[in-house]
């Protein structure tokens, strides 16, 4: 370059400002924005949090349907991430309905009576103690086993063992962080978890499926061996007797369950969600198999028939042949 009016610029005038660690402002801001983003989506389904909405151990916020179409047995299933991108947001804490509680927030009545509210399309949830809107701005807790929402600040205040909204008892273990933001109660957390697992609970503190079979054969093999030697020590019943119990049983064995029965859910409106979800991938399920199903296509192919050749061929594979008095 050169003899052309131009300049060759140097480093300075290119890096005018060098690379800077964020200031304590933007960390704060980047957090927020990232927690707003959390307590607004679901992370399975990437969809606007609505009720009813659970939390695993840790204190993260999803969709009830989108944990309940995780655990179907499908691999995929429309709705939400894929399997394995859900197993890596939910870190193997989420086995089963056990291992969530369903949180239950205050409305605040007036703020969703507001135009502005409507247009927003999204409830607005406060402590009930201090009338505070939960969310980013403010650290939130809730009680295990009843699932009550709070202000951290109304739990640390007040101080007492039962819930304000349901005087369900607890204990100061199960106040659980919302979105924890501090490395030292993602720690509490997590060993709050490990210590539930080695006593055989869930998050929920209800029993894990194995722990009682781990008790049973804690116990030694006496009770197991006596078990047997009295099964074995009872009388052969009548053989009408025997099949009168056996017809009883196979038709208590062949009924059709309820929803809530085969799934093992006591909870009448987690069953009936639980029903609507298998339901439609029932439904979809359905649709992508009505071509293989089609009456009126299968009907040109003919089944297999060994009595004559010709009934083992179809009109499209049949070829033409000349009757007999052609042939002379």
């Amino acid at each position: 370059m050169g003899n052309d009016g131009g300049s060759i610029p140097t480093r300075r005038e290119l890096v005018r400002e060098a690379a800077r660690n964020p200031s304590t402002a933007q960390v704060k801001e980047a957090q927020r924005e990232l927690q707003e983003h959390f307590w607004t989506t679901c992370p399975l389904s990437h969809k606007q949090l609505i009720r009813p909405i659970v939390s695993d151990c840790v204190g993260n916020l999803y969709n009830k349907d989108a944990v309940l179409k995780f655990l179907l047995p499908d691999e995929e299933i429309e709705g939400i991430s894929s399997k394995a991108d859900c197993e890596e947001i939910l870190g193997g804490r989420v086995k089963g309905l056990r291992d969530v509680v369903e949180l239950k927030f205050e409305i605040d009545a007036e703020r969703e009576e507001h135009p502005a509210a409507k247009q927003e399309k999204r409830e607005a949830w406060i402590c009930p103690v201090t009338a505070k809107q939960l969310g980013p701005n403010v650290k939130s807790v809730y009680l295990v086993p009843c699932g009550h929402v709070f202000s951290e600040e109304a739990i640390r205040q007040l101080k007492g063992d039962k819930c304000l909204q349901c005087d369900e008892p607890y204990t100061s273990d199960n106040v659980i962080s919302i979105l924890p933001t501090k490395d030292t109660d993602k720690q509490q957390l997590i060993e709050r978890g490990q210590k539930l697992a080695e006593q055989g609970l869930t998050h929920s503190l209800k029993k894990a499926p194995g722990s009682k079979k781990r008790k049973k054969n804690a116990n030694g093999d006496a009770a197991e061996t006596g078990a047997t030697a009295g099964k074995e020590s009872k009388p052969a019943a009548s053989g009408a007797g025997s099949r009168e119990q056996s017809a009883t049983a196979s038709r208590s064995n062949t009924s059709t369950p309820t929803p809530s029965a085969s799934n093992g859910i006591k909870n009448a409106a987690t069953a009936l969600l639980t029903a609507r979800v298998l339901e439609e991938e029932n439904a979809k399920k359905k649709r992508r198999k009505m071509l293989g199903a089609n009456d009126n296509i299968n009907s040109l192919f003919t089944k297999d028939n060994k009595d004559t050749q010709a009934k083992n061929t179809d009109f499209m594979t049949r070829g033409f042949s000349l009757p007999a008095a052609a042939r002379k």
